[in-house]
């Protein structure tokens, strides 16, 4: 280091030191967002941050888009943690870097025009323990980590970029002739045709479904071999307190884009998040077995699912036994996405207390989605939806899938702790303007839907609701504005209401 760099470094960090203070909690309340709600929910408060801030440049952070961060990042977090926590500020420019780890008590804040580029080096990001759809396994480092830490926070109007093209899988059907073209000049294809990868490892491991059980069994030389194949989530806080993520975009995620998993007193505040519609696995945010969160006046457009609730899957799920729970959300909109607000498909540790509401929906895939499968377990119950608009909806504007990725007609199973339950689900004052279908309850023969009532509501679409499967259906005040039948019974329907 050059003597005028090393006595930049010594001010600035003289400097930061000097500011160094009490602590003090984000400012922000949020109060209001718990009045009039059907039910009783504990609320949520901020993280408490010292009044100690530094910047990234203090650490030798260079804004240039090409030196890499990764070092004067890891420098700073320690810095904080060593001096109990405080606020690192990333100025305007691109800046290129590695995973960034949080301590407690840090807040990351990203002033505006700051670009926080991810590496495309995937070896940059080893492979860890950690959790994907819903089961224990190993992914590689996500860009943005925590686990087990509290009061962590990300603010600011600056932007993550998760590099997520150098890791995706792309199908040949979510993209033009031009596109394909393109994508053609690098990585390679299945077989088919129709599948493009980014590198060739990528797509062995895509292709070999018994290396990847060895990977979720944690064969370290198969992890190692696999690590390419892991795409990673953007962000991944695994068992954190007191978390607040806040006017910050997070884009272009290898995999889901924000996983907050086991999670407590979570608060997320005007984000946006957004993927490529192709981008395969592309979420927006899952909340998974968390409890106390708060999701507030944030904007998605996404390739997958945009808010999604999930609580694990399977025996993995229930054995953790962790439900998602107290959850309100509220003041959001969602524009391309499969679905606009969803629970499941893993909900084996179950979801709870749960309410979404004054939200829009405008192009995505379906409404409101709740999905599971046999085998799962899990009961989902006390779940309130209230002012929902909604127009231009490919598919339903509601659906219950119990039949997830399976076919209906199997044979009809006992009832087990693998079975998974949807009850106690109260829709209120949402309208549809435009979809293919109003709405779709597919419940399963052994377990059907109970006591679903929806009220003061209307839907347009190319067709009415059909129902399979179903015990305690109740309409009260529906407009069903379809051309053909409003509302078609097919299997297992008990105990509607229909009331005017």
């Amino acid at each position: 280091m050059k003597l005028k760099s090393l006595s930049a470094y010594a001010v600035g960090l003289f400097m930061g030191l000097a500011q160094m203070t009490s602590a003090t909690a984000q400012t922000t309340d949020y109060s209001s967002y718990y009045k009039n709600l059907p039910i009783n929910q504990p609320q949520v408060s901020a993280p408490v941050i010292p009044a100690y801030e530094i910047k990234i440049t203090d650490f030798g952070g260079v804004n240039d888009g090409v030196t890499l961060n990764t070092e004067a990042f890891a420098k700073a977090m320690a810095h904080l943690a060593s001096k109990g926590g405080g606020r690192l500020v990333v100025p305007e420019g691109i800046w290129y870097t590695g995973p960034i780890a949080f301590e407690n008590n840090v807040e990351l804040h990203l002033e505006r025009g700051a670009l926080v580029l991810f590496s495309e080096n995937l070896a940059d990001y080893p492979a860890v323990a950690s959790d994907w759809e819903g089961l224990t396994t190993h992914r590689a480092t996500s860009p943005l980590s925590a686990r087990g830490k509290h009061d962590i926070a990300i603010t600011g109007d600056g932007t993550f970029n998760g590099n997520g093209q150098k890791w995706r899988p792309v199908k040949r059907g979510k993209m033009t002739d031009n596109q394909w073209k393109a994508l053609l000049k690098s990585g390679c294809v299945n077989a088919k045709g129709d599948v493009w990868f980014p590198n060739e490892r990528i797509r062995e491991v895509y292709e070999n479904k018994e290396l990847q059980a060895k990977v979720h069994h944690g064969d370290k030389e198969t992890v190692d071999y696999a690590h390419d194949f892991l795409r990673p989530v953007l962000l991944s806080f695994i068992d954190c307190k007191n978390v607040l993520l806040k006017d910050a975009t997070f884009e272009n995620s290898p995999a889901w884009n924000l996983h907050p998993l086991l999670c407590e007193n979570l608060i997320v505040d005007n984000i946006n998040v957004r993927n490529p519609w192709y981008a395969q696995n592309g979420d927006g945010i899952d909340i998974e077995s968390c409890n106390k969160v708060l999701v507030i006046n944030s904007r998605f457009d996404v390739g997958d699912d945009a808010i999604c609730i999930k609580s694990g899957k399977d025996k993995d799920g229930r054995e953790r036994g962790i439900p998602c729970r107290d959850v309100v959300i509220e003041g959001c909109t969602v524009y391309h996405g499969h679905g606009g607000f969803v629970i499941g498909s893993e909900m084996s540790g179950g979801c709870k207390d749960i309410v979404i509401r004054n939200s829009v929906f405008i192009g995505t895939d379906v409404g409101l989605r709740f999905k599971s499968t046999r085998g799962r377990g899990g009961v989902v119950e006390n779940i309130y939806v209230d002012n929902i608009k909604m127009t231009d909806i490919a598919g339903e504007a509601l659906i219950f899938d119990m039949y997830y990725g399976i076919k209906p007609g199997a044979p009809v199973p006992p009832v087990t702790e693998e079975t998974p339950s949807f009850r106690n689900i109260y829709i209120k004052d949402v309208t549809c303007r435009s979809a293919k279908r109003a709405a779709l309850f597919n419940g399963l023969p052994e377990m059907p839907m109970k006591n679903v009532v929806i009220t003061d509501s209307r839907f347009r679409a190319d067709a009415g609701f059909l129902l399979n499967h179903v015990d305690g259906l109740t309409l009260d005040n529906v407009t069903v504005d379809v051309a053909g039948d409003k509302i078609t019974e097919g299997e297992g329907v008990k105990n509607v209401k229909i009331k005017k």
